[in-house]
C-alpha cells in the first residue's frame, strides 16, 4: 500500500460518530479538510447552536425573515422541494414534534393528544418562506421552528466529497451515521460493498449494495428508539400529519444515487409514505434506487440494483420494476 497512502478519521459532530478514510497523496490532509468542512456546515445548520443560520431565522418566526448564506437557502429549496414531491412525508418545519418526542424519551413517557395536536398545528412546510431575490428565509407563524436533521447531514456528505476531490482524493468514503458517501471505487478498483444493517440485529446486515461514487443513506426504525413506561416502543421518524412516530408497514428504508443531500431527505419521505405511495414518490427522482424492509423482513429493491444488491443469508428478496 506504499503506493496508496491512506487516511482515517473519526469526528463527533451532527449527533453521531463519523467515519471518514482516504486514499491518495494528501489524504491526511483531505480528512483533516473533511473534518472542519463537517463541523463548519454543522455550525450553519444546527439548532441547538444558538449562533446558526436556522436557529436565527428559529428565532424570528412570525417576526421577519433572516439572510442566510447561498448553501442554507439551496437546501432549504431542497427541503420544499421533496416536501411537494412526496405531500405529508417529509416536512422540515417539524422541529416543535421533534422536541416533544425528545422529552418524550427522556421520560420515557407517550406525549398526551393535546401536547401532540398543539405541536403539530405548527408544522406546515408551505409556512417556511424563501425569496430568492434577496436571499432570506423566514417562518410564517410564531412558534414555529425548523430542523435540518432529516437533510443536514445529506449536504455535509456531500460537501465532504467535494473537499476529498479537491485534495486529488480518487478513493474514498465516509461514513455520517447512515450516511454513506463514496469517492470513485476501492483502491483496488473494485466498488465500495456498503452494508445494510439488519434492522432487528444491531450486528447483523439485511444485505450490501455495490457502489462506486454513490451515496447509500438509510433510515430505520431501530434508529434512536425508546420504550416507555407502559412498554411500548417508540421510534424517532416522526409521520408529520399525524405527530407519532410513523407506522405504514416499512422498517428501514435505504438510498442510493448521486447526492446526498437527495438521498437523505427522501429516505425518511419513503420511510413514511410506505410501500406503495413510496415507490411511487420514488419515480420523481431520476437515477435514485432504493432498498425497503417490511416488518416481516423482506426485501424491496428497485430495479437498477438488481445486479448490485447482495442480500444476506435467509433474506427473500423482491425486484420492484
Amino acid at each position: 500500500m506504499a503506493d496508496k497512502p491512506a487516511a482515517q478519521a473519526t469526528q463527533d459532530a451532527m449527533g453521531t460518530v463519523m467515519t471518514h478514510r482516504a486514499f491518495g497523496p494528501q489524504a491526511r490532509e483531505a480528512v483533516a479538510a473533511a473534518c472542519e468542512e463537517v463541523a463548519r456546515v454543522e455550525g450553519h445548520l444546527s439548532r441547538f447552536l444558538p449562533g446558526s443560520e436556522v436557529s436565527r431565522v428559529n428565532r424570528s418566526a412570525g417576526i421577519r425573515s433572516e439572510s442566510v448564506s447561498h448553501e442554507t437557502y439551496d437546501l432549504l429549496a431542497q427541503a420544499l422541494e421533496v416536501s411537494r414531491r412526496c405531500p405529508g412525508c417529509f416536512d422540515v418545519t417539524i422541529a416543535p414534534l421533534v422536541t416533544l418526542w425528545s422529552q418524550a424519551r427522556e421520560s420515557r413517557t407517550q406525549p398526551d393528544a393535546a401536547s401532540i395536536q398543539h405541536a403539530l398545528s405548527r408544522v406546515d412546510y408551505r409556512d417556511l418562506i424563501l425569496d430568492p431575490g434577496s436571499r432570506t428565509a423566514g417562518l410564517r407563524r410564531a412558534g414555529q421552528s425548523l430542523d435540518l436533521g432529516g437533510i443536514g447531514k445529506g449536504l455535509a456528505a456531500d460537501r465532504i466529497v467535494e473537499v476529498l476531490r479537491g485534495y486529488g482524493i480518487y478513493s474514498a468514503y465516509s461514513n455520517l451515521g447512515g450516511n454513506v458517501v463514496t469517492v470513485g471505487a476501492r483502491p483496488d478498483g473494485q466498488p465500495w460493498q456498503v452494508g445494510i444493517q439488519h434492522p432487528r440485529h444491531e450486528t447483523g446486515l439485511i444485505g450490501a449494495v455495490a457502489v462506486a461514487g454513490q451515496t447509500v443513506v438509510t433510515s430505520g426504525d431501530y434508529q434512536r428508539c425508546f420504550i416507555d413506561r407502559q412498554g411500548q416502543r417508540h421510534h424517532h421518524i416522526l409521520d408529520p400529519t399525524t405527530g407519532h412516530p410513523a407506522h405504514t408497514g416499512l422498517i428501514s428504508v435505504s438510498i442510493v444515487t448521486a447526492r446526498s443531500v437527495t438521498a437523505d431527505p427522501l429516505a425518511t419521505a419513503l420511510f413514511v409514505a410506505g410501500l406503495d405511495s413510496g415507490f411511487a414518490c420514488l419515480r420523481s427522482f431520476p437515477q435514485t434506487e432504493a432498498i425497503l424492509v417490511d416488518s416481516n423482513l423482506h426485501v424491496y429493491v428497485t430495479g437498477g440494483l438488481r445486479s448490485r444488491f447482495r442480500p444476506a443469508p435467509g433474506i427473500d428478496v423482491t425486484i420492484l420494476n
